[in-house]
């Protein structure tokens, strides 16, 4: 396998960078075909994800017990408006 990021160019002046993350299993077959596509392109860096598995997945399947720290992570909530009471009134007809 090639390595992972040869000739890598650094982040363009005004910050924006575009990074394609190619699977690790497709890495053999596209990886060399994407960076010589966008080898022209200085905002986009073609990389191949090395990640193993889900950090959060293996928290959940590992069943920590609940701590302090456990308590302060993360917590995902729901930041849709609640709905206001009462019926919907009639649309006007045209």
């Amino acid at each position: 396998m090639r390595p992972l990021l040869p000739g890598a160019r650094g982040v363009t002046s005004r910050g924006e960078m575009i990074y394609c993350v190619v699977p690790k299993p497709l890495a053999d077959e596209l990886y060399p075909k994407l960076v010589e596509h966008y080898k022209d392109d200085e905002k986009v860096t073609v990389i191949v994800d090395r990640r193993e598995s889900d950090r959060r997945a293996r928290r959940r399947l590992s069943g920590e017990q609940t701590t302090r720290a456990n308590l302060q992570r993360r917590i995902v909530r729901d930041r849709r408006r609640a709905r206001v009471a009462g019926d919907l009134l009639p649309l006007a007809r045209v």
